[in-house]
């Protein structure tokens, strides 16, 4: 208790952050257009498919609800304009270890299984992300296996 009095009183406008979450507006971005590429790659982004985004979001970098409903609608307009993925894997690659980087790969399969199914078109997106960042193909299976059992439980 008196460490965290201490670190209120005498940290300077320092701010502090959930364990993980990753103050880094950038990668707040690039994940979530990852997220929104996943659940548009099949033609059809739905509310089931934006809210499973916006509680993952939340989840993983501990934001308030004003600032999520910000950066969704941000990564949806660049979403719709980008013709690549290097960029924003990248960003992702760089701020995140091994271990977030599969568990960002565990949130891309949450979305791409949030309609039940998974496309085709979402198989090849995710077999790509997995590769730009890093993420075995052993490591990406066992994330998929994760969501699975989680949606069918």
């Amino acid at each position: 208790m008196l460490a965290t009095l201490k670190k209120l009183l005498f940290t300077e406008g320092e701010e502090t952050v959930a364990p993980g979450a990753h103050k880094d507006a950038a990668l707040h971005h690039a994940a979530a257009g990852l997220l929104i590429e996943a659940a548009a790659m099949d033609g059809v982004f739905d509310a089931t498919e934006r809210t499973r985004i916006e509680s993952l979001l939340g989840e993983r970098f501990d934001l308030p609800a004003d600032e999520l409903a910000d950066l969704l609608e941000a990564a949806e307009a660049a979403t719709a304009e980008r013709v690549e993925l290097h960029s924003i894997t990248k960003i992702v690659r760089e701020h995140f270890d091994e271990a977030e980087r599969i568990e960002m790969i565990e949130m891309l399969w949450a979305v791409v299984y949030a309609d039940g199914e998974r496309d085709d078109f979402e198989a090849n997106l995710m077999r790509q992300v997995t590769g730009l960042l890093y993420v075995s193909d052993r490591d990406s299976g066992e994330a998929r296996k994760r969501v699975l059992a989680r949606t069918s439980a």
